[in-house]
């Protein structure tokens, strides 16, 4: 099962194994994890489940859609090249290891 880190903001980390075919988001709503709001329940409506994915990972992720894109200008925290919305991100076995920090806040 891979393996996903989630960083918050004041740097304090939570490694959690996520099932394949689960979101990034969901991981962390299943496991409770502190930063991310997920208003919309994964729909990409809301941008409260904005996160930064470490940089050497952003290759290994899928191309960003049109509308992940749209919402992004709406993040409570600057948008970054990094930025992500992760709902939006699929876990699978080639992102074993993805570490991804979390805004200061969500809304």
């Amino acid at each position: 099962m891979p393996q996903i880190t989630y960083v918050a903001a004041d740097s304090t980390e939570r490694t959690l194994d996520v099932s394949a075919g689960l979101s990034v988001m969901r991981g962390a709503v299943m496991n409770d994890v502190d930063g991310i709001a997920a208003q919309c329940g994964g729909s990409a409506q809301c941008a409260t489940c904005h996160v930064y994915v470490d940089p050497k990972a952003v290759a290994a992720l899928e191309e960003m859609d049109e509308e992940e894109d749209d919402m992004l200008g709406y993040t409570a925290c600057e948008r970054r090249p990094n930025s992500r919305l992760s709902c939006r991100l699929q876990v699978t076995d080639a992102l074993d290891g993805l570490v991804v920090h979390l805004p200061e806040r969500q809304y």
